[in-house]
């Protein structure tokens, strides 16, 4: 069930609401207010006029409901009478009147009347006003909306409102002085305004519930009642001949005897809202002061109202009303309403019920202008779009609480720029975090051991087949998985990675699946999983092999059903996700074991990939070194050109157990050390030159060297060695380190000559 804001007889249903600001555009008496989640009607500055209703695009603004209201009537055992207003010919304009007696008294009415009645109880008081001395401008108090808008807005002209209730009052306390027991009466109209003028305390209780025209079709509907196909049935009360034009424009004047020929300046009929309001703004002026205005705010009249179930014209309509008024409708004679009318109550009073809202001063006015970024004149391009006709306007709406800053769409639309702008400049930033992260996204190496890799990349990334990439750490088990993604023909849809190492059982069900509010202790809301994050994309698990049993079932119904459901959830969700796993374990060994499900295995090893540890494919240690350089020199923002020959073959004599993501690191920590463009040998950990020194015994021995010249080259590296950790212990100060070593400064300057050994560089270190 949507949610509905406000009890007042028009509500809003916050989810339809776009804030379009339509309705506080067309409300005359600007009674809408802005919250966060939508536009609502104040009900205390509200005339009841609907215009919001019928410009409302998504049906945010809605009438309350009275169906079921009026069913509940009929289901009691409480006498239920039916009045049918006097524009009812104009909106059942194919039906004849007596099928619509005959259709109400179906729907269960005990009787049914005609609210034209009403008009012919109260024309007596109104000519009795209109003929007496009183000089006083009398404003007719028969159109609800007419009457709300004085008593909220212009409390000045509550003295000149005519004090006689409306026709629909009227009718509503004649039919229950007639029956000696309790009834309830439904008015039906096309008017919104009477549902707020029944709540009246002024005329509460003589109507029930007020039905607009479209209700009553829809009931109609709903009980399969089509009153065409009804033979005609007889109205009760009595003939209303005279009352039946009291609906359209200058109708009043002839029941009431006015009789001119429209140029009378004392007696004024308008319709419609602009008319209106002009009207109202004059006698409150005091430009104009006539004997009797007749005003009534819908366009034509009360055929115009909001609650219209049909697309004639005003015109079309009032011609309806002229011929209904001329014809002869059959009545059932009865003595309840016969006579009873003369010492009936028509009379009733009228209160200020204005809200007087609090003005800003200059400061306050200003202030606001320029939170909305209006500092000039120039600045305020007063183009409605808020829905108030000047920024000035809008800017005392937004101190009084009924408008937000962000209504102004030329400021709105400033800021989604900036905010678009800035989020393009995030997005380039984290772009190129990831592409320093990943590179380019691609996989080095031009050996053969590669080669195989990448064409298998190319053929299973086009389709959705489960991969499951296997290899130890740091071989480039993510990377593998991006580049399947990347080749896929989802690579537009996100890519979600999972860490399963680095989560509990619990959580780790949490973030694939998501839960609902209270599912758990700290579910304080409900959050969304990363396989429904990742629907219409790839998935990557890696470590799968670290997942527990009760998960591996969980993922195993995923792969099965496409369906997830989150943890505290009865419902599943459907989604469609690429699952890419990765593991440094043997699952094969897991399933001996009974730490891993043999099914499972078989659902995500559909294609497997294995990477080889970096020792296996030295021959890709060249162009590899070369692209984490390049990587490196960006990051840290140094000019580096390439690694020197000693370097690049201590780096092959290395047996890297941490694989590629370690030569990474290595080449970093390196690049950071070089005093100068190149990276030396003396730049990489001591081990490198421990395993190049160890290879080229190796490589001597094996060519013959004899034993006094691989002494002297020992020696040499030892001596050299030596020279490093003097210059270490004392951070490149050579007269420190001379004195350590306990040889003289200029012997120790000279053994640094022969060795190419810089002290800066130690003190670099």
């Amino acid at each position: 069930m949507p949610e509905i804001k406000q009890s007042g007889p028009i509500k809003t249903i916050a989810k339809r609401c776009r804030k379009c600001y339509a309705c506080v555009r067309t409300c005359p008496t600007k009674a809408i207010g802005i919250r966060k989640d939508c536009a609502v009607v104040l009900n205390d500055r509200c005339i009841g006029c609907g215009k919001c209703l019928q410009v409302c695009s998504q049906g945010a603004k809605v009438i309350a409901d009275a169906i079921e209201e009026t069913q509940k009537h009929l289901r009691q055992s409480l006498p239920t009478i039916a009045v049918l207003g006097c524009s009812y010919p104009a909106f059942f304009y194919d039906t004849e009147p007596g099928q619509m007696a005959a259709a109400l008294r179906k729907l269960g009415f005990i009787d049914v009347l005609e609210g034209a009645a009403g008009v012919e109880l109260i024309a007596p008081k109104y000519r009795h006003l209109l003929g007496s001395s009183d000089n006083q401008t009398l404003i007719s108090s028969h159109c609800p909306t007419i009457v709300d808008l004085i008593e909220l807005h212009y409390p000045q002209l509550l003295k000149n409102l005519v004090p006689v209730v409306s026709p629909m009052i009227a009718i509503g306390r004649y039919i229950k002085s007639c029956h000696k027991e309790p009834v309830r009466v439904v008015y039906i109209s096309s008017c919104i305004g009477g549902k707020f003028e029944v709540k009246a305390s002024e005329v509460a209780g003589a109507i029930d519930t007020v039905l607009t025209y479209k209700e009553l079709k829809l009931m109609l509907e709903n009980n399969r009642i089509d009153p065409r196909r009804l033979e005609p049935e007889a109205f009760n009360g009595n003939n209303t001949l005279n009352g039946r034009s009291f609906s359209i424009a200058g109708g009043p004047f002839h029941i009431f005897g006015i009789g001119h020929d429209g140029l009378d300046p004392q007696f004024i009929s308008t319709v419609g809202e602009e008319a209106s309001i002009e009207l109202i703004r004059d006698i409150a002026a005091q430009r104009i002061a006539p004997r009797y205005v007749d005003v009534r705010f819908c366009k034509g009249g009360c055929i115009g109202g909001p609650g219209r179930t049909n697309r004639l014209t005003a015109f079309s309509k009032r011609n309806l009303i002229i011929d209904y008024r001329q014809r002869q409708i059959p009545y059932q004679a009865s003595e309840k309403y016969t006579g009873g009318s003369g010492c009936l109550h028509l009379g009733r009073g009228f209160s200020d019920r204005q809200v007087a809202l609090k003005r800003p001063g200059d400061d306050a006015l200003a202030r606001i202008l320029h939170e909305s970024e209006k500092f000039t004149h120039s600045d305020e391009l007063n183009c409605g779009s808020c829905g108030y006709r000047t920024c000035r306007e809008h800017a005392v709406a937004v101190y009084q609480g009924l408008a937000e800053i962000g209504m102004c769409h030329p400021f709105s639309q400033k800021r989604l720029e900036e905010d678009r702008s800035r989020l393009e400049r995030k997005y380039d930033l984290a772009r190129r975090a990831l592409d320093q992260s990943y590179g380019n996204g691609a996989i080095i190496g031009d050996d053969l051991r590669t080669q195989e890799i990448l064409k298998l990349i190319q053929q299973v990334g086009p389709t959705p087949t489960s991969v499951l990439i296997r290899g130890e750490s740091g071989t480039g088990k993510e990377l593998t998985a991006r580049a399947i993604h990347q080749a896929s023909l989802c690579a537009e849809n996100p890519l979600v990675t999972v860490n399963c190492t680095a989560l509990s059982d619990s959580l780790l069900e949490s973030e694939l699946f998501g839960h609902k509010k209270g599912s758990f202790t700290g579910a304080h809301s409900d959050k969304k999983g990363l396989f429904e994050a990742a629907d219409g994309g790839t998935i990557f698990l890696d470590e799968i092999g670290d997942i527990t049993p009760k998960v591996q079932a969980e993922l195993l119904r995923v792969l099965d059903s496409g369906e997830i459901k989150p943890v505290g959830s009865h419902k599943s969700i459907r989604v469609n996700v690429r699952i890419i796993a990765a593991t440094n374990k043997s699952l094969e060994e897991g399933i001996d074991k009974g730490w891993f499900r043999e099914d499972l295995f078989y659902r995500i090893n559909v294609f497997s990939i294995h990477l080889p540890p970096l020792r296996e494919r030295l021959e890709a240690l060249p162009k590899l070194v070369e692209n984490f350089l390049n990587q490196a020199a960006l990051r840290l923002n140094k000019t580096i050109h390439r690694i020197d020959e000693s370097a690049q073959n201590a780096l092959a004599c290395y047996h890297w157990p941490g694989n590629i993501r370690e030569l990474q690191n290595v080449i970093e920590r390196a690049a950071v050390l070089s005093p100068d463009q190149v990276i030396h040998l003396e730049q990489l950990p001591v081990i490198f030159a421990e395993k190049l020194r160890i290879a080229d015994g190796k490589k001597a021995a094996t060519i013959g060297q004899n034993l006094r010249m691989q002494c002297d080259r020992q020696r040499e590296l030892v001596e050299r060695n030596l020279l490093q950790h003097y210059l270490e212990q004392t951070a490149g100060n050579v007269t420190a380190a001379a004195r350590l070593a306990d040889i003289p400064r200029r012997t120790f300057y000279r053994m640094l000559e022969r060795h190419n050994l810089d002290p800066g560089t130690m003190r670099q270190c």
